[in-house]
């Protein structure tokens, strides 16, 4: 899994990679993805689960717990939490501009051009090897606990895909094309990702049958459903 630049987490609008986590933690949290009182999973895993460094995860966590947005608790069974009653005030300060709708919704199309291309490809190039690991991550995703592990095992399932597609460097664009909607994924409920996980199974199942057809019909439904369910698509509900 590529870790996400500055420059790229800064987003469209110019914003700091500090401040791109602030945003995606506080949006999950306003839109109820993220729960009062729920556990975030340590420093060194939202990094993983958000792509970014260790360093950036815990300055955007701690400047989240200055502002009230989450509480960390020292002891054991301590941790850091969403807070009871975070403040309204600065969950609304912390949310993505209506500009940038236009400009993620062309980056999930472009990731349909490069995902129904690269599901058909590899339905026709994967090696039994591939094929395993896709299953061996298919599994991992579905017994997921967090959406941390959860979204690093999916970033290795689509890193893998890519590579079965055979396409050369044409899997470069296609990796960009996954890192540039990285930069805005935010933590999901894991009953819902274990739902989008069966879009994964549906997929290995069609490579392994050598469909392609059938693969690029599952990875466009894929890609359609972020549409639906990425941040543009629940901020407009």
């Amino acid at each position: 899994m590529t870790l996400i630049d500055d420059a790229s987490l800064a987003g469209i609008g110019r914003r700091s990679a500090i401040d791109a986590v602030r945003m995606r933690i506080g949006v999950a949290i306003r839109l109820g993805l993220l729960k009062p009182g729920e556990r975030l999973p340590d420093k060194e895993d939202v990094a993983l689960g958000l792509s970014v460094s260790p360093m950036t995860a815990r300055r955007a966590l701690a400047s989240l717990a200055e502002d009230g947005v989450v509480v960390r608790l020292r002891g054991r069974g301590g941790g850091t939490f969403v807070a009871e009653d975070p403040p309204a005030d600065i969950l609304r300060d912390l949310t993505m501009p209506a500009s940038e709708f236009s400009e993620i919704h062309r980056m999930i199309d472009r990731r349909m051009l490069f995902e129904t291309s690269v599901g058909h490809f590899a339905a026709l190039n994967a090696s039994e090897e591939q094929l395993s690991e896709l299953e061996a991550l298919t599994a991992r995703m579905a017994a997921t606990t967090g959406w941390a592990e959860y979204h690093q095992a999916d970033a290795a399932f689509h890193e893998v895909v890519g590579q079965a597609s055979g396409l050369g460097t044409a899997v470069e664009e296609y990796q960009h094309s996954l890192d540039e909607l990285y930069a805005f994924f935010v933590p999901y409920p894991i009953e819902q990702l274990h739902v989008a996980n069966r879009d994964h199974a549906a997929l290995t199942a069609a490579l392994h049958a050598k469909d392609a057809v059938a693969a690029a019909a599952v990875s466009r439904k894929h890609v359609e459903t972020l549409h639906r369910t990425m941040v543009v698509g629940l901020l407009k509900e």
